[in-house]
């Protein structure tokens, strides 16, 4: 997950450098990544709901705690 946040920070980090965008690249820019990590949360968090309680174990997670990260929304950090 860090190595996708650095990417993607690495990413706007270019841009920034560049001329700037015209109003409606930037906020297509920006509304690609949000919907990159609301698609990314909400598959974890439905793999996390799949998950045999030995494994939950071996990743540090209660079936509570884990269960109660699967129910939040998508666009819940």
């Amino acid at each position: 997950m860090s190595q996708t946040r650095a990417l993607i920070s690495a990413d706007l980090a270019f841009l920034d450098r560049q001329q700037p965008m015209p109003i409606l690249a930037t906020i297509a820019v920006r509304v690609a990544v949000t919907s990159s990590k609301w698609a990314k949360r909400r598959r974890t968090r439905r793999s996390l709901r799949n998950l045999d309680s030995h494994l939950l174990n071996d990743i540090g997670l209660t079936p509570e705690a884990a269960e109660i990260e699967a129910n939040k929304r998508f666009w819940r950090a």
